[in-house]
């Protein structure tokens, strides 16, 4: 009984840490801000969602396999991001500047930022 709350407590943690990560991917300005939110949130939901299956299942055939599997996304994540974060800065796309905007104008601004396409691809 006591696995099942640990289990589910980690599941439901998990989630909560994925819509913030998916939160992030929404209100987030630039695509290093946003990446950097997914990157985070993802591996951490991921670690928890399959720390909750490790408990529940508890053999050591499942176990080994969830320690495989979160090794392999905290190895790869990481990496996968600075490729993509290198990829962004070295082709110019443009990024979010915080110059001259008022504490209470910032959601307007962002707002006004990205209705309207700027760049090579309009």
């Amino acid at each position: 009984m006591m696995i099942e709350i640990v289990a589910g407590s980690l599941i439901i943690l998990g989630g909560f840490f994925a819509v913030i990560g998916a939160i992030g991917l929404l209100r987030l300005p630039d695509v290093l801000l946003r990446m950097h939110a997914s990157t985070k949130i993802g591996t951490l939901a991921c670690g928890l969602i399959l720390l909750s299956s490790a408990a529940i299942f508890s053999t050591s055939d499942i176990i080994i396999r969830v320690i495989a599997i979160v090794l392999f996304i905290l190895l790869t994540a990481p990496i996968g991001a600075h490729m993509i974060g290198r990829s962004v800065v070295s082709t110019g796309v443009p990024l979010w500047k915080n110059d001259g905007i008022e504490e209470g104008t910032l959601d307007s601004a962002l707002h006004k930022e990205h209705s309207t396409p700027t760049g090579p691809h309009t």
